[in-house]
């Protein structure tokens, strides 16, 4: 899309660190384990790439290989992804099946775009009706609750928005990238435990099921 090239080459010119994963990242580059942190690949110098070190593929018993998170072989027959869109193809299915599918939206995210993920709801059919019949709305909340660690520390309080219509739920992420787990693991966990059937709602105000005490929710 030339659109959204010429808006990536201008973020980049006046920040050369631009992450198309998480916008908001800046420089100095960030390391990675996995060697992929952001818009380009980054191995600084002394480190290693986590899968690709011959003990760690060893104790996995993983055939000695070249690892890569992301391939640079190409997967599709001839280069071209021929598969129909999944939500007019695998994801009604899924829904209906499991009644408990959730779609998580990370806001600073660059590759996928909020309001594209919406509109491909808006013309999927589940349940015996098309899309939403109303605009998501309430509040994602992710608990307060005890840091254990300074290395775990992570966000609580109003963190998006989110709406549940015959089985489906869509939840946005205010400040995570691409990888919600990574950029925001508390409210990750707070879906976790809604797809697990510990909780009834993202909106409730709560404390994590695994984490009561006095925390003010």
């Amino acid at each position: 899309c030339d659109l959204w090239d010429a808006i990536y080459y201008a973020a980049s010119e006046i920040n050369p660190c631009f992450d198309i994963y998480q916008v908001a990242t800046t420089c100095p580059l960030l390391w990675d384990v996995l060697g992929f942190p952001g818009s380009f690949d980054y191995l600084p110098a002394g480190a290693s790439v986590y899968f690709n070190r011959s003990d760690v593929q060893k104790a996995i018993n993983a055939p000695p290989t070249n690892w890569m998170e992301c391939t640079n072989v190409n997967v599709f027959v001839n280069g071209t992804d021929n598969s129909p869109p999944s939500g007019l193809s695998v994801l009604p299915g899924v829904i209906e099946k499991t009644n408990k599918t959730i779609i998580a939206h990370g806001m600073l995210d660059y590759v996928l775009i909020m309001n594209g993920t919406l509109l491909m709801i808006q013309n999927m059919t589940w349940n015996g009706a098309q899309g939403f019949q109303s605009a998501p709305s309430d509040p994602f909340f992710v608990p307060y609750h005890s840091e254990l660690s300074d290395s775990t520390l992570a966000g609580a309080g109003v963190f998006g928005t989110t709406h549940t219509e015959r089985g489906l739920t869509f939840v946005t992420v205010n400040l995570s990238g691409h990888m919600v787990p990574q950029y925001a693991p508390a409210a990750a966990y707070r879906q976790l435990e809604f797809l697990l059937g510990r909780i009834d709602s993202l909106t409730l105000m709560s404390d994590f099921t695994t984490q009561t005490g006095d925390f003010g929710n």
